[in-house]
């Protein structure tokens, strides 16, 4: 037995009619299978039926790469070095039976295995699990679980793959491929704590309640030098947002390894690399450890979702209460166990990228919790410039139109403006690695985050994955709620006085993906504020790319690495200037 996409073909010319009528010059639907196009080559994947021996739910990908090393699975990403990708849902796929990707199969570049070009490559298959979940909504969903590695398919225990295989693709319509599945990833061992790293994981009764079944939340937790001396200090808490941390990043006691093998960053274009990581990080733990260096409580945490490594620090109608339950469950839970301070004047947040956006959120929706948010390379923070798209003006999110041409809009530059892939790119990707918003990446997860949920309780688009056809009323939705320029100046009087003096924004002026287009937007409007002025902070790097936090001295390539030193003394300095009279500031300062 087979398990195939399948679609009428008089179902399909009316979706194709439609869609011309509605939409001319472009679909304006997510591809279905074309029942045409099956006299055709194809792959047949079967699973070692002593890797499961129950229904299996999930994705199935098969990818072709022209070089077997590194495994065709950490080969796939979007633009000019793009690897061929072909997915397919699987619903209930009993042992034994075969999962077929053909002609009918979307894939990414090439639509259709019919279009892949004749010739040697590596294939690797594989299955990424979901399960179900019974929402408060009242809806039912199908998701991957994090199991120790965020939401990365390419890692994730428990996800099922097939060693690569070597083939000769002739493209002629009998040729069958045959991948046999055979391998599990492997359980992640958790960290172990040390002297000034511990970990902790809890429950969370908000997003238990929302998911239908258990949810905790983690965070590891770098405490001060003479934590465990000083049982009378309290501390203030600096949250550090970002991706899902396996362990709290960037804080080496041991020198650099003299035997480490030196890399080359490409991104950076520097040689031996990971041993000046290695170098940075032990250069924090000296400073952490030194006498005159602030004593805080630093937590980095994890709050990954079935659709992404982290929830964007915000409750949103498909992912959750993540901004209370991180607020008001996690975050006193961490001080009530490490001896925080627990006031609002002691409380920081900073991050970049992803986690710049999560610093700057978390101030603005809960301004009375924090004193200061430093948002490095924040993510789109007003909307009309999301990655170059106006989401409230444009009508396609993939192409700037003009009247007799389109041009496809840009999605990532390096430093010197020269693209490498466009917004097209890394949404068609994401299709193929998961319909329904769950491919784990970057746009899915701001459409999971920011988007009203569906009838089917999946979040509504935004846009058209396949087309890049924008739904404006989606997009009204994401303003009101989620656009972080247009909520400070809708609320400015009330939000204004309680922000005064906590917000700053620093951009590279030639971010990879565009990021800091809405940093100009935001400075436009924190300078025109005057009742009260907000007297925070927007600063730009010269030709910096993705990611620059501030550091006018350095490259990216360390001041990346920085994040804690940069930051950590001028928050020293905002609480002297803000803490409130008779404010703990003697038992820490040890």
């Amino acid at each position: 037995m087979t398990h195939r996409l399948t679609a009428s073909n008089s179902s399909l010319a009316l979706i194709i009619v439609l869609a011309i009528f509605l939409f001319p010059g472009h679909m304006a639907f997510k591809p279905a299978p074309d029942p045409g196009k099956r006299d055709g080559p194809s792959f047949v994947v079967r699973i070692d039926p002593t890797l499961h021996t129950e229904a299996l739910d999930g994705r199935v990908l098969v990818m072709l790469t022209k070089e077997a090393t590194p495994e065709p699975r950490y080969q796939v990403r979007p633009g000019n070095e793009a690897i061929q990708v072909f997915g397919v849902d699987i619903d209930g796929l009993m042992p034994g039976e075969d999962v077929v990707i053909d002609a009918s199969v979307f894939g990414y570049p090439y639509e259709s295995l019919a279009d892949l070009p004749p010739g040697r490559y590596f294939a690797q298959a594989l299955v990424h699990k979901y399960q179900t979940f019974i929402l408060s909504t009242g809806h039912t969903v199908k998701l991957p679980v994090n199991r120790g590695a965020g939401q990365q398919w390419r890692r994730a225990p428990g996800n099922l793959y097939s060693e690569p295989v070597e083939i000769d693709f002739t493209g002629d319509a009998d040729q069958q491929i045959r991948i046999v599945i055979g391998q599990e990833i492997p359980p992640i061992e958790p960290p172990e704590d040390t002297k000034y790293i511990r970990h902790i994981r809890m429950k969370s009764d908000l997003l238990s309640e929302f998911w239908g079944r258990d949810i905790h939340l983690g965070a590891h937790i770098l405490v001060p030098e003479g934590f465990d001396e000083h049982p009378e200090a309290r501390y203030p808490l600096m949250l550090f947002h970002g991706h899902f941390p396996s362990d709290f990043g960037g804080f080496r006691p041991e020198p650099p390894d003299p035997e480490l093998e030196p890399d080359y960053s490409s991104r950076f274009r520097l040689e031996a690399y990971n041993r000046i990581q290695q170098q940075e990080a032990h250069d924090f733990y000296q400073k952490w450890i030194s006498d005159d260096f602030p004593r805080f409580l630093v937590i980095e945490i994890q709050h990954s979702n079935p659709y992404y490594d982290d929830s964007y620090a915000v409750n949103s109608a498909s992912i959750g209460p993540y901004g209370d339950a991180l607020t008001y469950e996690l975050i006193p839970y961490i001080e009530e166990h490490f001896r925080g301070i627990g006031e609002g004047w002691a409380r920081f947040t900073y991050g970049g990228s992803t986690g710049g956006w999560e610093a700057l959120a978390v101030q603005v929706f809960y301004p009375d919790e924090y004193n200061g948010a430093f948002a490095a390379c924040p993510d789109p923070i007003d909307f009309r410039e999301y990655t170059q798209v106006n989401i409230y003006e444009d009508e396609n999110a993939y192409y700037y139109a003009g009247d007799f041409r389109r041009l496809e809009r840009p999605g990532h530059r390096n430093w010197l403006g020269q693209l490498q892939a466009t917004v097209r790119d890394y949404n068609r990707l994401e299709l193929v690695i998961g319909t329904n918003t769950r491919s784990g990446d970057q746009y899915d997860i701001w459409q999971a985050v920011y988007s009203p949920q569906g009838d089917d309780g999946y979040p509504k688009p935004i846009w058209d994955k396949y087309t890049g056809a924008i739904d404006h009323e989606v997009a009204a939705y994401w303003r009101e709620n989620y656009d972080l320029r247009y909520i400070l100046e809708r609320d400015w009087e009330t939000l204004g006085p309680k922000l005064v003096g906590k917000i700053h924004v620093y951009a590279g002026d030639m971010d990879n993906y565009y990021l800091n287009n809405a940093a100009y937007l935001m400075e436009e409007f924190l300078e025109s504020t005057t009742d009260p002025y907000y007297g925070g902070v927007v600063d730009y790097g010269d030709r910096a790319e993705h990611c620059w936090n501030g550091d006018q001295e350095n490259s990216n390539a360390i001041s990346r690495l920085r994040y804690n030193t940069m930051y950590l003394p001028a928050i020293l300095e905002q609480i002297e200037r803000t803490a409130p009279e008779g404010a703990d500031l003697t038992s820490w300062r040890y």
